[in-house]
């Protein structure tokens, strides 16, 4: 880091050649816009649809629900909360560029200065590492790493390193390659002792924790020495400082992050050695928080990461310990997953045993296996409770059902409500008209400002006009906008399922369309309603969701999506009154409906089929 300013041409040389779409997807999943846009959920304010743009041939980005908007330069200022200077470095370390600087003289740069803390936790993490590898009174903690099956690769790999039993040799160091003390107590480095400054760190391994631009930004810590020895916790996290804050930070997430948008999929596990073992076992998806619950800045990150919105949903698996502490943290993961719009899963190991347990003791396999054979999250808490009651009684049954239809109600997508509440009807053994009636109760007691999904249904009666960002009605309103924007591309919508539409509105606006000539385009004079013209004249100014050039294969893959969600609504309906009829006392009406079934099941499958075929 130089004093003085950044010449100018050196400015303009970083902003031209720093890519604004490369260097905003290491913090935003990005997909095509069409017209050489780029599109994803902006990291600036909360949102479930995507309407940050960015737009590479101009070097800028705007969001079109926030209002913001830049360069390049701009965007990491903004993200990374950095001043024009750091931002200008940051971005020509990236290009591994020299810059110039008008004054020659070297002037300290202040204890908070974002650069010289970044380049002081570096040192510290290469000092750590440096002495796992070669200091003989390191040899306790490679033992422990090899035990736990990471060899110096491994390490190596993930940057683990390993803390002196010295009162200040990080300190010593780092004074001698000119940071001062204040600057150490600022990156949580250093502490005073009561002789002066010491080490924050001693005989423990350590785990560097980068932000999501792979910058060091913080240590976990686990203490090698017993209980008698250091009274201290087993795992300490660097404190709170102006770089690191452990509620906005997923530990291995620098190395995740492409896995992560690519795969439209991450693990959350427990610790840093759980990261490891996953990573290693192939599970490159997997990141941890640190030294802090998963919340709500968590879930933010993510969701920009995976792009998670109703078009293009993701997974999102936790694992947690089988102890009583796993399932509680599996519970309170249950109440922060009305956040997300993409399915969330949990996977628990049978024997109790953490990711890195199992890789050590089963190996790779079966870590892999745990993830594969993971279950809805809704599922797992919902069969968590009823594991506390005792099912053989009646009063056991009630307390149960008591207890798990507030569960069952808390799902925010009321087309999951019906289904759920079937399965809880067999688990218990309990008639599915009882059950769905206490979840209707739990639903009555639901606050307001905890249920946006009831907020809107209870207003349902007086706004006509469907949220546009509804995730459950996203398809249906994709597929009308696609009949009156591109009416040629659609052949079959007479075919279309009479509930296809669930939405007051969106039905009786393709009541409209089905009453015009399938493939012609339809005029606005057509439609008499006046709220049912304003929705179709917005229907037919608003882009269609596709990645690309909207092509009869994908309009094709839309409508069969629709035709698909509408026939599985039958099928659970036909499978309910199937569970109701005795087939001996009503054979021939049992007979009919489950021929039914077969066929809707067949239907269903070629759809499903149809809808990927397309895509």
């Amino acid at each position: 880091m130089s004093g003085g300013r950044i010449k100018e041409e050196d400015v303009t040389y970083i902003r031209e050649r720093s890519p604004i779409d490369e260097v905003v997807a290491d913090y935003v999943q990005l997909k095509s816009a069409g017209g050489g846009q780029k599109k994803g959920l902006c990291p600036f304010h909360d949102e479930k649809s995507p309407s940050f743009h960015v737009t590479p041939s101009k070097g800028f980005f705007h969001c079109f629900g926030c209002q913001t908007s830049g360069d390049v330069i701009s965007f990491v200022m903004k993200m990374d909360h950095l001043s024009f200077t750091e931002t200008i470095e940051r971005l020509a370390d990236r290009l591994g560029y020299q810059l110039r600087y008008e004054e020659g003289n070297f002037t300290p740069a202040p204890a908070g200065n974002r650069s010289r803390l970044i380049a002081a936790n570096a040192l510290a993490a290469k000092f750590y590492q440096d002495q796992l590898n070669t200091s003989p009174s390191a040899a306790h903690a490679r033992e422990l790493m090899t035990k736990r099956g990471f060899d110096k690769s491994a390490c190596e790999t993930f940057g683990v390193g390993y803390a002196p039993d010295e009162w200040d040799g990080l300190t010593k160091y780092l004074r001698a390659e000119g940071y001062t003390i204040d600057e150490l107590e600022t990156a949580g480095l250093s502490k005073m002792g009561q002789r002066g400054p010491i080490d924050k760190f001693r005989n423990r391994l350590t785990w560097p924790i980068r932000d999501i631009s792979g910058d060091v930004v913080g240590f976990g810590a686990r203490k090698l020495a017993s209980d008698e020895e250091d009274q201290g916790p087993k795992y300490l996290n660097t404190s709170e400082t102006p770089i690191y804050k452990k509620s906005q930070v997923l530990y291995g997430l620098d190395m995740a992050k492409k896995e992560i948008a690519k795969k439209r999929q991450v693990v959350i596990v427990e610790g840093y050695t759980d990261v490891m073992a996953a990573q290693l076992a192939g599970i490159t998806t997997a990141v941890a928080t640190c030294g802090t619950a998963f919340g709500a800045d968590h879930i933010r990150i993510i969701r920009r990461l995976l792009m998670d919105d109703d078009a293009f949903r993701g997974e999102v698996i936790f694992t947690f310990d089988g102890d009583a502490a796993g399932q509680k943290a599996a519970l309170r993961a249950f109440s922060e997953d009305q956040k997300f719009v993409t399915q969330t899963f949990v996977a628990v190991e049978p024997d109790g045993l953490d990711p890195c347990d199992l890789r050590q003791q089963k190996g790779d396999l079966a870590l892999r296996d745990l993830i594969a054979k993971r279950v809805p999250l809704f599922e797992f808490a919902i069969r968590t409770e009823i594991k506390l009651h005792k099912l053989d009684s009646a009063e056991g049954r009630v307390n149960a059902l008591n207890a798990t239809a507030p569960l069952v109600a808390q799902i925010r997508d009321k087309s999951l409500r019906p289904e759920y509440s079937r399965l809880l009807a067999g688990w218990l053994g309990i008639e599915v008209e009882l059950v769905t009636a206490a979840v209707n109760q739990g639903l009555k007691k639901q606050p307001q400002t905890n249920n946006s999904t009831a907020v809107e249904e209870s207003l349902s009666n007086v706004q006509w006009r469907p949220n546009p960002q509804e995730p459950r009605l996203i398809l249906e309103r994709e597929v009308l906008k696609a009949r009156l924007q591109m009416p040629a591309l659609i052949s079959n919508w007479a075919e279309i399922e009479a509930n296809a539409f669930t939405h007051p509105s969106y039905s009786q606006l393709s009541a409209v369309i089905g009453g015009r000539p399938e493939q012609s385009s339809i005029e606005i004079s057509h439609v008499i309603d006046e709220n049912m013209q304003s929705l179709f004249t917005e229907l037919n100014v608003e882009p269609i969701r596709a990645d690309g050039e909207i092509t009869g294969h994908y309009v094709e893959s839309i409508v069969a999506r629709l035709r698909e969600v509408a026939i599985s609504r039958a099928i659970a309906e036909l499978k309910s009154s199937l569970q109701r009829l005795n087939p001996v006392e009503n054979e021939q009406e049992y007979n009919a409906a489950f021929a039914g079934l077969v066929a809707l099941e067949t239907k269903r499958r070629g759809l499903h089929d149809l809808a990927l075929r397309s895509i």
